[in-house]
């Protein structure tokens, strides 16, 4: 899977997150307070069912970076995908980079394999 281009880094207010489609897997895109610094997983909420995790609240617990999701408020980590709450929900992380100002996002390989 190549980079696919999202959006400008601008687009993306601190400490909140986007959503994407990209070849129909929605993806959630996380920009942290004070920093450039950005996260991808999937958007897609594995306790509920739903596609919500872009609209989740950003916050650091335990010392890892985390989003909660805004329906069960599971917190999940967005360097591993593994739900703090119960290690049997994770979600996919995917690779994100910024490249002349603009986030570009290449989908994990599990999702291709899933995909295909």
């Amino acid at each position: 899977m190549n980079w696919v281009d999202i959006c400008s880094i601008d687009d993306i207010v601190p400490n909140t997150g986007v959503g994407a489609l990209i070849q129909g897997h929605q993806v959630a895109i996380f920009r942290l307070l004070g920093s450039d610094e950005l996260y991808a997983i999937d958007n897609y909420d594995p306790a509920s069912s739903a596609n919500v995790l872009s609209r989740g609240l950003v916050g650091d617990l335990g010392g890892k970076v985390v989003v909660a999701s805004p329906i069960y408020k599971h917190h999940y980590c967005l360097q591993d995908g593994v739900c703090l709450e119960d290690a049997g929900y994770s979600v996919n992380v995917h690779e994100i980079r910024v490249s002349n100002g603009r986030v570009e996002v290449r989908l994990g390989e599990g999702v291709m394999e899933r995909a295909a």
